[in-house]
């Protein structure tokens, strides 16, 4: 079932989240609906946050970029509970866009290898260091998880320039592809 996206403002995407057990109810099909969301709209990762439930569950797909990057071709992974431990002093800048921040795309910094803790969807623990496009993915979504989204991460400069796209998204005039929940004002 494709989910509703929620769109900036949405006071659950500033939310730290609460870990999960593998009782919490219906995980399975929170996952697959999850993925089929991620599709739908087009992107590469989704948090439990972005469909409106603050807990700590992201699934990231990077199938779609496996014609450029074959590594890609099978990468469909379910983070639970995720936490960064440790990051790199070694950064890189890169643009980055979010679905819950439609239309807005910045560049920004951040460490190159991150040490994270997570477990799969079996409950399986996982404690690994990443590097790479993997590395930027996962702290942008692991941020949801912490209530925060990559705006927060951009210069006060470059936040006031983007201050007309974000008042807007606010205002429920965002315009997208895919199903979302916006802030009702």
């Amino acid at each position: 079932m494709i989910l509703p996206i929620y769109l900036y403002g949405q006071s659950v995407l500033r939310k730290v989240t609460e870990d999960i057990t593998p009782d919490y109810p219906e995980l399975k099909k929170l996952i697959q609906d999850m993925f089929e969301t991620v599709e739908q709209a087009e992107g590469i990762g989704l948090a439990a946050p972005q469909i409106g439930l603050p807990i700590r569950l992201v699934i990231i797909d990077l199938t779609p970029l496996a014609d450029e990057s074959p590594e890609y071709a099978d990468f469909k992974k379910v983070y639970i509970n995720a936490h960064i431990i440790e990051t790199s002093e070694e950064t890189d800048s890169m643009d980055e866009g979010c679905l819950s921040l439609p239309g807005i795309h910045e560049k920004v910094t951040r460490p190159s290898r991150i040490h994270v803790q997570y477990m799969d969807e079996n409950f399986v623990e996982h404690d690994e260091w990443v590097d790479g496009f993997l590395a930027r993915v996962m702290q942008h979504e692991f941020d949801h998880l912490e209530g925060k989204v990559f705006v927060d991460r951009i210069s006060p400069l470059r936040r006031q320039m983007n201050k007309n796209r974000l008042s807007n998204l606010l205002n429920g005039k965002a315009h997208c592809t895919y199903k979302t929940k916006r802030v009702i004002r």
